[in-house]
């Protein structure tokens, strides 16, 4: 059974130094072989939102591989459909280390594909990520709109273009994700867990836990983020499908957990409030993308109104006629439609002001 290889403090990049040293991490590179750094960047979010992998984590990867004699490193991303992977790593903080350390950033979005035999059937793979003598992992464990915790597993989506993004939604994005999971397997996975926003992709509301860890098996790495946020894997189920198709192991025992220091403050973790689940109760979901139900979930948070209204959102609603408010050139059909692909928050709470300022004249 995999080993899994804790610490806890709020420095990333000395973490993550501590985190290498400890696993032997170099050992995991095949001779002459590059080292792929894949980062969560969902949107154009800073890592003190909770929402995307601080830029200390990179640094402390690239100099702990640099010092054991990798000179092909680069840093490989996609953003979610409806941002730009390059305004997102400036964000972020990512262009400054690229630039101190001489390494390249890659836009996925740009890269070519090769398809991969799955479970699901063929799904189109960046080049980049492919073919990496190491793909390291670098997701921010966190919780999500749409399938409850993202972490190493959901991070790989990223290594896909825009239309298989869009696809896996359409496909219902647990299968899919277990599938990639099983065909797309890290070498190694760091998780930063300094301060992930425990119920929302896209961060703002985050909870200081000062915890990353190292893992080498994805599902088993999800398996353990899922208990430290106080789930059971049938919450998350892409989680125990991913095993089921080969992805890896769910099973973690407390002694395959070395710990590299004590907890320090603030180290122990929170279930997520479920505040996405009540702001969207009445929300009719249908193989909504993530951008898209995202950008809704954040303009009811901010703007207050719409908790009680008929919202449909998702990809299921084309073509079909619905009595309410549609988020989504997919809900034209709706009575009362925000267009757009995906439509902004800002655009979606002026829609729900609206409507709420019709309803008290």
């Amino acid at each position: 059974m995999s080993k899994i290889y804790q610490i806890y403090g709020g420095d990333a990049h000395a973490l993550t130094l501590s985190l290498l040293d400890a696993a032997n991490a170099i050992e995991r590179v095949p001779a002459g072989g590059s080292v792929a750094l894949k980062p969560n960047l969902v949107i154009a979010g800073t890592p003190e939102s909770g929402a995307t992998t601080h830029p200390g984590v990179l640094s402390g990867a690239i100099e702990y591989f640099r010092d054991h004699g990798v000179k092909d490193i680069s840093v490989i991303e996609g953003s979610w459909v409806g941002d730009e992977t390059m305004r997102a790593m400036r964000r972020a903080g990512y262009d400054k280390v690229c630039a101190k350390y001489d390494v390249p950033f890659y836009d996925l979005k740009k890269d070519k594909t090769r398809p991969v035999n799955t479970a699901v059937g063929k799904i189109d793979v960046c080049c980049r990520a492919l073919d990496a003598g190491l793909l390291v992992d670098l997701p921010v464990l966190k919780g999500h709109c749409q399938t409850v915790m993202t972490c190493a597993l959901k991070n790989l989506k990223g290594c896909l273009p825009d239309r298989e993004k869009r696809h896996f939604h359409a496909m219902g994005l647990t299968n899919p994700i277990a599938a990639l999971g099983a065909a797309l397997k890290p070498g190694l996975i760091i998780v930063d867990s300094i301060c992930g926003d425990l119920n929302f992709e896209e961060g703002g509301t985050p909870v200081q836990t000062n915890r990353m860890y190292l893992g080498t098996d994805a599902v088993q790495i999800d398996a353990y983020g899922a208990s430290l946020m106080g789930l059971r894997l049938d919450e998350v189920p892409y989680i125990e499908l991913a095993e089921e198709y080969g992805g890896g192991s769910t099973r973690f025992e407390m002694a395959d957990i070395v710990n590299l220091n004590a907890p320090t403050d603030a180290a122990g973790y929170p279930k997520p409030s479920g505040i996405v689940a009540s702001l969207t109760r009445k929300v009719r979901q249908d193989r909504a993308c993530s951008a898209c139900f995202a950008n809704l979930v954040r303009a009811l948070y901010a703007s207050g109104y719409g908790k009680n209204l008929d919202i449909c959102i998702g990809q299921g609603w084309q073509n079909k006629a619905f009595d309410g408010l549609g988020i989504g050139k997919c809900c034209k059909g709706s009575t009362r439609c925000v267009m757009g692909c995906p439509p902004s928050a800002g655009a979606i709470a002026d829609a729900l002001e609206d409507i709420a300022y019709e309803g008290v004249k």
